[in-house]
Parts: C-alpha cells; sequence; structure tokens
C-alpha cells in the first residue's frame, strides 16, 4: 500500500500490515469480533466525533470503541460494537439514526442515538458484490481492470477500508474509502451499490472524504482530487484545483467550499470550485477535520495539535489549545468544541 497520509488511511495501514501476519496466525477476524470494554476508551486514540442533532456527542476510535457523550464531552460512556476493527468516520441525519464506517470495509448503523448498533456492510460483502457488478459488465473494457482488481480483492480478503460517509437522509447514503471505492444506498443501508465505475478516477486514488454542502455532494482525495455529483446523470465529474496534494477533508455552505490537507493547506471557492483563493492557515501540519458552526465560523484542527477559526469567508487566526494532541476529529458544543486525537476525547471552550 501507498504511504498513508490521512488519519483515515493511517489506520486502515494498520490493518493491512497486519492481516497477513494474524491470518498466519491463527488470528480471528476483527469484523467478527465484538470490540472489548476498556476503562481507558475515552484517552486512548479516536479518529472522527460528531454532535447528533439532538444534542449527544458521539465518538469512534482504534479496536471498534464507540463511545458517546451527553454533556458536551465532559464525560464519556463506552456503548457496545459488533466488531472491532479500528472505524473512522460517523455521522447521525437525526437525534437517533446514524452510521459508522472503518477498516475491513466495515458500516455500522444505529437507530438509537448510538447506544447499540449493527453490522450493515463489510468488506467480504463489499468485494463479492464489486465482482458481480464488475461482471456484467465484462463486455467493457473499460471495465477489464476494476474486474481484476475486485477480483483480488476478495481473495486477499477484507483489509481494504471504507474512510469516510454522507447520508442525505434516512435511506440515501454513500460510503467511500481506499483504491476508489465507493458505494450507494437507497434504502438506509439494507442493499448497497458498486458506484465505483461513476467517478472519474482512473488511477484508482484513495476517496478520504464526501460531503454534503447544501444540495451538493462533493467528494476529496489524493493528488488535490476534487469531483461534484451530477445528479441529472448520477455520476460524479471532476473538477480542477489549486493543489497537486491529498485532500483529506471538506467543509462549507452551499455558497462557499473548503478543502483541506497535506502541510497546512487549505483553499476556499466561493463558485462552486470554479476559482480558488489559498487560505494563509500558518501552519505546516496536515489539516485533518474541520466544520462550520453557527453563524457561520469556520474551525479546522490539526495533526500538530493545532485549533484555527475564524469567519467563513475571512481569515484563520490561532486558538489556544488547552490540552493540545494530534487532533483527528472536531464537532461544536454549547460550550465551543469538542476533540478527538491520539489521546482521546477533549472539550474546548471558544469565545
Amino acid at each position: 500500500m501507498r504511504f498513508p497520509l490521512c488519519i483515515g488511511a493511517f489506520l486502515a495501514a494498520l490493518g493491512f500490515l497486519s492481516t497477513p501476519l494474524a491470518q498466519a496466525a491463527g488470528f480471528k477476524d476483527p469484523l467478527d469480533v465484538p470490540a472489548m470494554a476498556s476503562a481507558i476508551a475515552s484517552s486512548s486514540m479516536l479518529s472522527a466525533v460528531v454532535r447528533t442533532p439532538g444534542g449527544r456527542h458521539v465518538a469512534v476510535g482504534r479496536r471498534g470503541h464507540i463511545l458517546v457523550s451527553d454533556n458536551g464531552g465532559q464525560n464519556w460512556r463506552q456503548v457496545s460494537c459488533p466488531v472491532s476493527t479500528d472505524l473512522v468516520a460517523v455521522q447521525f441525519i437525526d437525534a437517533r439514526k446514524g452510521w459508522a464506517v472503518g477498516q475491513g470495509g466495515v458500516v455500522l448503523h444505529s437507530t438509537d442515538a448510538g447506544d447499540t448498533w449493527i453490522k450493515q456492510l463489510d468488506g467480504r460483502q463489499a468485494a463479492a458484490l464489486m465482482v458481480k457488478h464488475f461482471e456484467a459488465l465484462a463486455g467493457d473494457e473499460r471495465h477489464a481492470m476494476a474486474l481484476d482488481d475486485a477480483r483480488r480483492f476478495q481473495e486477499e480478503g477484507p483489509g481494504r477500508p471504507f474512510l469516510d460517509l454522507w447520508f442525505e437522509d434516512d435511506q440515501s447514503g454513500f460510503v467511500v474509502g481506499a483504491f476508489n471505492m465507493i458505494f450507494r444506498t437507497g434504502d438506509g443501508g439494507k442493499s448497497w451499490q458498486v458506484w465505483s465505475d461513476r467517478v472519474p478516477n482512473e488511477g484508482g486514488l484513495h476517496l478520504n472524504a464526501i460531503r454534503g454542502l447544501g444540495s451538493d455532494i462533493y467528494m476529496v482525495g489524493e493528488q488535490g482530487s476534487l469531483w461534484r455529483l451530477d445528479r441529472a446523470s448520477q455520476r460524479f465529474v471532476n473538477i480542477p484545483t489549486s493543489y497537486g496534494g491529498s485532500y483529506f477533508g471538506l467543509a462549507g455552505t452551499q455558497g462557499v467550499l473548503v478543502l483541506f490537507g497535506l502541510r497546512g493547506n487549505a483553499f476556499r471557492s466561493e463558485d462552486g470550485g470554479g476559482t480558488w483563493a489559498k487560505l494563509e492557515t500558518g501552519v505546516t501540519s496536515g489539516v485533518s477535520a474541520g466544520i462550520v458552526l453557527p453563524g457561520n465560523r469556520l474551525v479546522l484542527v490539526t495533526l500538530g495539535g493545532e485549533i484555527l477559526s475564524g469567519p467563513l469567508d475571512g481569515r484563520l487566526a490561532p486558538l489556544k489549545a488547552d490540552r493540545p494532541m494530534p487532533y483527528y476529529g472536531v464537532a461544536g458544543s454549547d460550550a465551543g468544541l469538542v476533540l478527538v486525537g491520539g489521546q482521546g476525547a477533549r472539550s474546548q471552550k471558544i469565545n
């Protein structure tokens, strides 16, 4: 595997590197082993956090750890998880319904605000769906390489991770991941359709993040890649950007799009990606996550432990972190921010 460039890919790489040795030693697949309870789960590595529309915070991380907080991140409670794979992204579309994704091509679903979870998809099922999908297109030479890759994925086992997800409502959503892996559901995750051939990504670049901003859905990846869903054709189309490095994520609103990634790079477009302006972040660490708070306040966090904030259409300024650590995820709270990263979960007040 190529060198991992974002936290999702980093966690995934641990799985890629360990799987062959683990299997040789009679290792049981983490997709079949529930996560273990841990007294230090809230101070162990967590990859992503979200504030649900009901006000609860849900965080996910290493070895299937899922935690919930009902007081703005001050206290956390670990909940059960049916897998012990690393989880890297989470989203809730209302107070009760949410999804999480991660290593092993796993997709989890909750209908009770994150208290319990079920597995809806894993890498074994995903590989089989990809083989079936591309076998049906075998007469088209454009898909021959994709079929070979799908068969190789199936033979190697469920090592490829999903790195992000986006649901528009409780029925329609996408999960995206390594090597151009993208699936769509139209029934809340009961079934999944392969969409890899609907993305112009001949190099099989990793799809690092996907977000809905207003009525548009955008996706970013390696080598400065940005795509937008064309709803008429039901395909993603490429949008050129002014940067050739990897994007780790995106944030914004219907009118303003912000991309961020390697070496402190962040760019803003106010015309749907037609033109770009570089944001002066003042940092050199990778920008790992970002959100837009009420009042159109942009917050970016970095792997170097920096927190940046400012108007969505203005300049960013550093915030003093109470207890810096490598940050992998951020969510808003009534008092300010909830941050997760290399040393667990923390709350941060902001003015």
